[in-house]
């Protein structure tokens, strides 16, 4: 019994800990072993992902892509009621000449860093239960609910976010904008929750998946971009 009882006060202090952590995740690309290759049914040639080692020793992530597009999707979902914020750190070697956020055509970008919300069909409207359902007979599963997508835009913007060309279910955020800063580290900082609110005018869904991606299928150009560390904090 007193075991019992030891046992119990030590999975409320963990329990308790656990509760109280401010970083859920901090992946710094010493491996790729927390993702899933995301392969697009109709884009034969895929980008190429890599957890690579710098002159200084640093892991990073490699994102490399020529006339391809894949991502690299985080396993397991995680709450973004409980931990909004996302950090990180990235490079580009080079943006895309014909890239433009605002077609199809030029909706390709040298680094993207995704949050996107599983569609659940229990919860959905009608409306969207025949809109999902439609899409899922193309694509053989569904799109996701909504996206965030902080993206390298290859130009200027001008606004703070913009509609994806496909889906005005993905709203994105052009943190870097031009070749301004090509070459050189830029450290970002969003609250996820915040950003969705002031996109969508709602609150987001409770459980969020990360991507990462390099894609340029449609420009048909080539980029190699890096991915330092990437952390999903309360604060």
């Amino acid at each position: 019994m007193k075991n019992y009882f030891i046992s119990i006060l030590w999975l409320a202090a963990f329990c308790q800990s656990a509760a109280a952590d401010p970083v859920l995740l901090r992946e710094e690309f010493e491996n790729l072993e927390r993702w899933q290759t995301y392969n697009f049914k109709k884009i034969d040639k895929p980008s190429e992902y890599s957890a690579v080692a710098l002159e200084n020793g640093a892991s990073v992530l490699r994102a490399e892509s020529k006339a391809s597009a894949s991502g690299l999707v985080l396993r397991e979902p995680y709450s973004l009621k409980e931990y909004p914020v996302l950090k990180w750190r990235w490079k580009v070697e080079n943006i895309y000449s014909s890239g433009d956020a605002r077609s199809r055509a030029g909706d390709d970008y040298p680094i993207r860093v995704y949050v996107f919300f599983p569609y659940n069909p229990d919860t959905a409207s009608l409306g969207m239960t025949i809109k999902y359902g439609a899409a899922k007979l193309i694509q053989g599963e569904y799109p996701p609910h909504s996206s965030l997508i902080y993206i390298w835009s290859n130009r200027k913007i001008g606004r703070n976010f913009i509609y994806n060309a496909y889906t005005d279910r993905a709203v994105m955020y052009p943190l870097d904008q031009g070749n301004a800063f090509v070459g050189t580290w830029r450290t970002h900082q969003r609250n996820v929750a915040d950003d969705y609110r002031a996109a969508f005018g709602e609150e987001p869904p409770g459980l969020a998946r990360l991507a990462i991606m390099n894609d340029s299928d449609n420009t048909e150009e080539s980029s190699v971009s890096f991915l330092d560390y990437i952390e999903v904090a309360k604060q």
